[in-house]
C-alpha cells in the first residue's frame, strides 16, 4: 500500500514542533503588543486583481492561482485552448489566488476599512503565505510570516521603534543578530550619480546578490543589463564601502553630494542612528549598501536581520514604503513595516538548541488507571488538580502498568500519580518523579503544592 504524501515544499508539524512554533509566535506577539500593535487577519485567498502586478513580473509567476469553481472553461474559446498558453488561460480561468505575502492584503484592508481605522494604524498579522517557488533548503511553498506595520505616519520614530522590536525579539530568543540597514533613496541617488537612473531596479537586484554570487558576477550581471563600463567602475567604491556606520555616511555624503534624493536618504539614516545611539541595543546595527531588498515598493529605510551563529538567509526584513495603498486608489498613505521569518527562526532556534524547557508545555502529571473504581475516585481529584493549572492526564484504560509508564516516558511526563486500593483508603496519592525515580505518598494539597 502506498503511503499518502503532502505537496513538495509543505510540511506537517508534530506536537513538539507546534509547541516550538507557538513559542516563536507568542514571543513575537508579546513584543508587538508592548509597542501598541493590534492583530488582524485576512483571508487565505484574495482576488487576483488585488495580487497581480504588485510583486513585479517574478512575483506574478510565483502566485498560486485558484481555478474558478464550476465551469472554469466558460468564456474560453477552442482556439485559446489549443494555444495552450498557460498565462492567458490563467487570466480567464482564475479570479482568485493564494496570498503571496501579508503586505498587499494589508494595503487592501486599509483601503477597504479606511473609515473605521484610527491612524497611525499599528497592525501585526501572523498567517501563512504561499509561493509557487522551487522548494529547497530553507525555502518552502507554504510558510508563515509575522508582519508588523505602521501606516499613516511619516515619522522616522516608527523606524526606530521597529529596530527596537527586532532587537527585543531576538534578545528574548537568545539569538545573536546583526540588523542591516540601508535606504532606497541612497540607492536611487547612486543610480542617478552614475548616470543610470532608469536602471535603479536592475542595479539594486544585482548588488543585493553580492554576498551570494560575489563582486565579479554582480558586475557581469550589471553588464548584461546594459550598464556602461564607466558606470560600473563608478559603482565599485560605493558597493565595497567599509568602516563604521558614521564613516560610511561621511563618505556617501561626499560622493553623492550632487544628488538631492541621496542626501535626503543620508539625512534619514542619520536621524535613525542618532536616536538609536540613545537607546540600549543588544544587536549590531550595520549600514550595508548592498542591501537592496528586491521588492519594488520600498522608498526609504530598508532592514534585514542576519543570525550571527548560523549559516542561513535573512530571518527578518522590511522597510518604508511611501504609497502602499496608491495601487488601490488611496494616495499618500506612508507606512513602514517588518516581517519575521518564522520558519527560518524555527530552524535557527533548533540548530542552536535555544528553546526554554517550559516552552514545550507537555503534560506535567499522569494518573495511572487501575480500573473503574479507581477511575471514579480519581476524576474529581484530577478536576481539582487541573483547576490549579497543572497539565494532567488520566490514562484512559486500565492497561498493564508497563504500558502506562512507557506512555509517560515517551511523552516526557515528569510525574506519575499511582492510586490503588491502599492509597484510596489512606486518602493519599503515591507520587513518582520519573526523572529521579523517587516515590512518596502525598495528599492532594501537597501534590498541588509540588508544581
Amino acid at each position: 500500500m502506498q503511503k499518502p504524501s503532502i505537496p513538495k515544499g509543505t510540511r506537517d508539524f508534530s506536537p513538539e514542533e507546534m509547541a516550538k512554533r507557538n513559542y516563536i509566535f507568542n514571543t513575537i506577539r508579546e513584543v508587538y503588543h508592548l509597542y501598541g500593535f493590534q492583530q488582524i487577519e485576512t483571508p487565505a485567498m484574495e482576488n487576483l486583481s488585488t495580487l497581480m502586478g504588485k510583486y513585479g513580473e517574478e512575483g506574478d509567476k510565483l502566485l498560486f492561482k485558484i481555478l474558478n469553481s464550476g465551469d472554469c472553461f466558460s468564456g474560453i474559446t477552442d482556439e485559446e485552448l489549443l494555444e495552450r498558453n498557460a498565462v492567458r488561460f490563467g487570466v480567464k480561468a482564475c479570479e482568485k489566488g493564494l496570498r503571496y505575502d501579508l503586505t498587499v492584503p494589508f494595503a487592501r484592508y486599509v483601503v477597504q476599512h479606511r473609515n473605521d481605522i484610527t491612524f497611525p494604524f499599528k497592525r501585526y498579522q501572523i498567517q501563512p503565505v504561499w509561493r509557487a517557488d522551487r522548494p529547497q533548503k530553507g525555502r518552502y511553498r507554504e510558510f508563515y510570516q509575522c508582519d508588523g506595520d505602521v501606516v499613516g505616519s511619516d515619522s522616522l520614530i516608527n523606524e526606530v521603534e521597529l529596530i527596537q522590536i527586532m532587537d527585543e525579539v531576538f534578545y528574548r530568543f537568545g539569538i545573536r543578530v546583526c540588523i542591516k540597514m540601508n535606504n532606497r533613496k541612497i540607492l536611487s541617488g547612486i543610480a542617478e550619480i552614475i548616470g543610470e537612473a532608469d536602471k535603479i531596479v536592475d542595479i539594486t537586484v544585482a548588488i543585493d546578490k553580492l554576498d551570494k554570487i560575489g563582486l565579479d558576477n554582480v558586475n557581469e550581471e550589471l553588464r548584461s543589463k546594459g550598464l556602461s563600463e564607466e558606470a560600473i567602475a563608478r559603482l565599485q567604491p560605493i558597493i565595497m564601502l567599509s568602516g563604521t556606520n558614521r564613516e560610511k555616511l561621511a563618505v556617501l555624503k561626499e560622493q553623492l553630494a550632487t544628488s538631492e534624493i541621496a542626501m535626503k536618504g543620508i539625512e534619514e539614516m542619520t536621524f535613525i542612528l542618532d536616536r538609536i545611539d540613545q537607546l540600549p541595543m543588544r544587536a549590531e546595527l550595520e549600514l550595508d549598501l548592498t542591501l537592496a531588498r528586491g521588492l519594488n515598493y520600498y522608498t526609504g529605510a530598508i532592514f534585514e536581520v542576519k543570525a550571527l551563529d548560523v549559516q542561513i538567509g535573512s530571518i527578518t526584513g522590511g522597510g518604508r514604503y511611501d504609497n502602499l495603498t496608491g495601487v488601490f486608489g488611496m494616495d499618500g498613505v506612508s507606512g513602514v513595516g517588518i516581517s519575521f521569518g518564522a520558519d527560518r527562526i524555527f530552524d535557527v532556534l533548533n540548530q542552536l538548541d535555544l528553546y526554554p524547557a517550559d516552552s514545550l508545555m507537555t503534560t506535567q502529571l499522569l494518573f495511572v488507571n487501575f480500573g473503574a473504581t479507581e477511575e471514579s475516585y480519581l476524576l474529581p481529584i484530577i478536576s481539582q488538580v487541573r483547576a490549579a493549572g497543572i497539565r494532567t492526564e488520566l490514562f484512559p484504560e486500565a492497561a498493564k502498568m508497563k504500558k502506562q509508564m512507557g506512555y509517560a516516558d515517551t511523552k516526557k511526563i515528569p510525574f506519575v500519580a499511582i492510586v490503588g486500593e491502599t492509597e484510596m483508603n489512606e486518602g493519599k496519592i503515591n507520587l513518582k518523579n520519573m526523572i529521579t525515580g523517587e516515590q512518596k505518598p502525598v495528599t492532594v494539597e501537597e501534590l498541588i503544592a509540588q508544581f
